[in-house]
């Protein structure tokens, strides 16, 4: 059963990740720590008691489609309505749209809660949020007018129509087409494949964000605008109207999040869908990148949210089955498994990996939120360029410890692991997407090493190596034994990182694209283990002695990191540096006949 971690949640926001940094700036000054926690206490509680009991009933239900109609499993559409009860869409909603306008970080946090209740459940509402964010940054007076409200509360949910057959992550291709009506609004013709909860019965109506081509479009992406496509038109009174030229034809059967329909939606088959234009004609994808970037950050959180799940079941699963002995115990009787010294390096390993998860998402909702609230242009530059750095790292390295984390738990419990009567099965099947979605891990890399590393000429990522070697010294300035060699290692990381960013802006510079990107996988891994050993000792150094049992779990993890993980950079480095021309040179044809 599961349980959410509010103490350790909580420790990470303030002592690891920045949350006071919020809390004395003028625009979040009244969120004091009583606040804080009571929201996220409530979130878990939630999260505990309403979600997670029903992800085992939704993975087998499943959302079967008939007649154009998509039914959601048992227990959802209650589900749905005590979250809207508790006003929990608009969490970081500003507050003229009708939300809380509370820091991402809190939102971030109590979105780990509900993905570890059911990955299932938490996207839909997550997409909601984007669309939200989408039409009050980009879309006329009055779309925010009909339709922002009733997204914020949750009256109605949204969602993200980007992938088409030929058309996944390049969306040069994308064919769905929109034509202009003399009334100012837009005809939608067109399939899009993969659209999350585009089809259910959670809500009364359902608002599309399409992104399609005008006729007289640019080519490629300078060519794509963004259109709002409800399922149901909207009357001038606010009521809904007639069904808008948009349905679902079919739901796909998937390896796991078995509770979340992801729909082909056809748009046009009747005519014509009516859309309404979001931001200008062919300049769409600018509008939806908004939408995006949130959505990889939650999907990073989605990875963080499984971890967690697997590794409190993991956990439960060894302290309560007994097989076999250990070397120096007395008496007769088989022990708990946990006390293996191979599950504990299980666990350990699990539970390390989960931290770095949440300490690196938490750390990128702290830069958009500083990056918000900042004045001085300066800071705003500084914190959005960190954001734009952090956020592809906190997407591919967490959702891929999702997988890992999710692996090892099916590992511990053995047998019983893999059949799904234990429900574990479910976290390695749910987690596997997210390294696939809102562009895969690879896309993630690329968009590290071509787009963030090269940002202020190098200077950001420089300054941030820069920030890293602080905390590794503070860690060293502690003679704090426990720590071992932590400190050392955390520099050797740093060096490993360090030498690996110069080649890839050298690389670059040179005009090496093809050697840069054939090393862009491996350097975000880098980076991102990297950043996890530092901020794992952060927190270790944070620890106050009121807790001593905690504070020496914590500096056990960060060693532990520091000595397995850690090892792998000087590795990634050798593999960045060296490997191109193997790879370059590989013919994926010539293995073919």
């Amino acid at each position: 059963m599961y349980r959410a971690p509010v103490d350790e949640i909580a420790f990470t926001l303030k002592h690891v990740c920045g949350l006071a940094d919020l809390q004395e700036g003028g625009q979040h000054a009244e969120l004091g720590d009583d606040l804080v926690d009571a929201i996220l206490n409530e979130a878990g509680r939630f999260a505990a008691e309403e979600i997670a009991p029903l992800n085992s009933v939704a993975d087998k239900h499943g959302t079967p489609l008939a007649n154009r109609e998509v039914t959601t499993p048992p227990g959802w559409r209650e589900l749905y309505h005590g979250w809207i009860e508790g006003g929990w869409n608009g969490l970081s909603a500003s507050e003229d749209a009708g939300g809380q306008g509370l820091p991402q970080m809190l939102s971030a946090a109590a979105l780990e809660m509900w993905n570890s209740g059911s990955m299932a459940f938490a996207i839909g509402p997550t997409l909601t949020m984007g669309a939200v964010e989408a039409i009050e940054k980009h879309a006329t007076e009055e779309l925010r007018a009909t339709y922002l409200e009733k997204l914020v509360t949750g009256e109605w949910m949204g969602t993200m129509n980007l992938t088409e057959p030929q058309a996944g992550s390049d969306l040069n291709a994308l064919k769905a087409r929109a034509e202009r009506n003399d009334d100012g609004t837009y005809r939608i013709y067109g399939q899009k494949i993969f659209i999350t909860y585009g089809e259910h019965d959670l809500t009364d109506n359902i608002i599309h964000l399409v992104l399609a081509r005008l006729p007289d479009a640019p080519a490629g992406t300078r060519g794509i605008s963004l259109f709002l496509v409800p399922k149901f038109l909207v009357n001038e009174d606010g009521s809904l109207g007639a069904r808008n030229d948009v349905h679902c034809a079919g739901v796909e059967h998937k390896l796991g999040i078995h509770g979340s329909p992801t729909c082909t939606m056809v748009y046009g088959d009747e005519g014509g869908a009516t859309g309404w234009l979001i931001g200008e004609e062919n300049k769409g994808l600018a509008c939806m990148f908004t939408m995006m970037n949130n959505a990889r950050l939650a999907v990073g959180i989605q990875g963080l949210g499984v971890a967690e799940r697997a590794c409190q079941d993991a956990h439960a699963y060894a302290l309560e089955r007994k097989q076999g002995n250990v070397p120096g115990k007395k008496g007769d009787g088989m022990v708990a498994i946990a006390h293996h010294p191979d599950i504990k390096r299980s666990l350990l390993g699990m539970r390390t990996r989960t931290q770095v998860a949440r300490a690196i998402c938490y750390s990128c909702a702290h830069a958009i939120d500083m990056a918000n609230t900042a004045t001085d242009p300066d800071q705003k530059k500084h914190w959005s360029e960190r954001a734009g750095l952090l956020t592809p790292i906190a997407k591919a390295l967490s959702t891929d410890f999702g997988v890992e984390v999710a692996s090892i738990g099916v590992q511990i419990h053995g047998g019983m692991g893999y059949v799904e009567e234990t429900g574990v099965a479910q976290h390695l099947r749910d987690a596997r997407i997210a390294p696939i979605y809102e562009g895969t891990n690879g896309i993630q890399s690329i968009d590290l090493v071509m787009r963030k590393l090269p940002l202020s000429g190098g200077d950001h990522i420089r300054g941030f190596l820069t920030e890293l070697r602080e905390i590794a010294r503070e860690v060293s300035q502690s003679n704090r034994p426990e720590f071992g060699d932590t400190a050392e290692r955390l520099r050797r990381s740093l060096d490993d990182l360090e030498e690996a960013t110069d080649w890839m802006l050298a690389a670059q510079a040179d005009g090496r694209v093809e050697e840069a990107l054939s090393g862009a996988t491996p350097y975000l891994r880098l980076a991102g283990l990297a950043y996890g050993g530092v901020l794992l000792a952060k927190g270790a150094l944070k620890s106050g002695m009121e807790n001593r049992a905690l504070r020496t779990q914590r500096t056990i993890m960060a060693r532990s990191y520091a000595m397995t993980l850690l090892c792998d950079t000087a590795s990634l480095k050798e593999d960045i540096v060296g490997s191109s021309d193997s790879i370059l040179e590989f013919d994926p044809e010539a293995m073919t006949s």
